[in-house]
């Protein structure tokens, strides 16, 4: 076979512990998913979650011990950091039970979910897509996937993140509305889930501004941390 061009290299995110790679086929994201977090969006809390994509070359990957230089991105005058624990799927399929789902979860890692959100509420203002707002270049930070093997009780766990060295955000993935495996059982109904796929998950209450000079470090419990400083 012969490209007019070379292929783009595959997006991958190193695996703890390994020298193996997670190679990144697609990134789903669940909005509003914990209650006080839509809360504070202006919304009830009540609602289903929902589902947008970002691209996958839109992972900003941060390896291990290491702190990134996040490139603050064009056209946004507010920028907004979100905190949230990333699903790795290691088995893929279509419409997967609740109940089978964790046997298609190969690991976990800390994400961010990065937010034009001025561009983001005006796409809402006029009821067209977010893409602006939430799939551009770098807008998805993301630290090295722990296997499950090694992650401890991730459905159960602390995430969090500092600005600055101030604490902004903190709960526990036990407060997701929607869970993981209703998550993935929502997910493969509307896409065949595929290895290599991430999920993020959601974010909790205390999302807010971003300028650059900002250090961000991001945890979960069991999933070490992410640390980006906006340049």
């Amino acid at each position: 076979m012969t490209y007019l061009f070379a292929p783009p290299p595959v997006p991958s995110v190193p695996v703890r512990g390994t020298d193996a790679r997670f190679p990144i086929h697609r990134i789903y994201c669940v909005g509003r998913n914990y209650q006080e977090h839509a809360k504070e969006m202006g919304f009830t809390g009540n609602e289903p979650p929902f589902f947008f994509l970002k691209p996958a070359d839109a992972a900003f990957v941060v390896e291990e011990g290491s702190t990134g230089p996040w490139p603050y991105p064009s056209l946004t005058k507010h920028l907004h950091h979100e905190v949230e624990l990333v699903i790795a799927i290691g088995k893929g399929g279509k419409n997967i039970a609740a109940a089978d789902a964790a046997q298609h979860i190969f690991g976990y890692a800390v994400g961010m979910d990065m937010t034009r959100r001025d561009l983001q509420n005006d796409m809402k203002k006029q009821g067209r897509p977010w893409c602006v707002g939430k799939g551009f270049d770098h807008s998805a930070p993301i630290g090295p996937i722990t296997a499950v093997e090694q992650a401890g009780d991730a459905a159960h766990a602390g995430l969090w993140l500092h600005l600055n060295g101030q604490e902004r955000q903190r709960s526990n993935t036990s407060q997701l509305i929607c869970n993981f495996a209703d998550t993935i059982a929502y997910l493969s109904t509307a896409w065949e889930l595929q290895p290599g796929d991430l999920i993020y998950t959601g974010t909790p209450e205390g999302v807010g501004p971003v300028v650059p000079g900002d250090q961000l470090q991001a945890g979960v419990d069991g999933l070490g941390t992410l640390t980006i400083t906006v340049v």
